[in-house]
């Protein structure tokens, strides 16, 4: 996992071609003007989910993991925190499901490993496979608005 500010996209851009344009798509952007939606940017290799939601508790998410794509996930506008800890030898509530390409995990079963990160407008954070993560939550319910660039791998 990776979690840092827009400002330092271009530390990133070596990691892989399609990690780096997905960061550059973001840095150029303005998605406080795009609509609501999904897009693609280079086919299945590469697109783009605009979200407006209000967050929710820790307790009633589960956290996700994926096979076939990376997140990069970029705070538009508002605040949540994430639900963070490294795949390991944890049993899925649900199991992998190819389709949409993700697994569930209860937060009950993964709580007492789990760090939650406050991630505020301006952030974003890349989700590798090994990655647990609970995005959405907070404390208290919270506006937000969030652009996910789905990564092929």
């Amino acid at each position: 996992m990776i979690v840092d500010t827009l400002n330092n996209h271009d530390l990133y851009s070596h990691i892989s071609l399609r990690i780096a344009a997905a960061l550059a798509h973001l840095a150029e952007t303005d998605f406080t003007k795009v609509d609501v939606g999904n897009y693609e940017l280079d086919g299945k290799n590469l697109f783009v989910i605009v979200n407006d939601y209000e967050t929710k508790p820790r307790e009633v998410e589960p956290f996700e993991v994926h096979q076939q794509y990376i997140d990069v996930q970029y705070v538009v506008s508002g605040e949540e925190e994430f639900g963070y800890l490294p795949l390991a030898d944890q049993t899925p509530s649900k199991p992998y499901f190819a389709k949409h390409d993700y697994a569930e995990f209860d937060y009950e079963s993964n709580k007492s490993d789990a760090a939650f990160i406050p991630f505020k407008t301006g952030m974003f954070a890349i989700f590798f496979p090994q990655d647990m993560h609970m995005p959405g939550t907070s404390t208290s319910p919270q506006q937000v608005r969030k652009v996910v660039i789905k990564v092929k791998i």
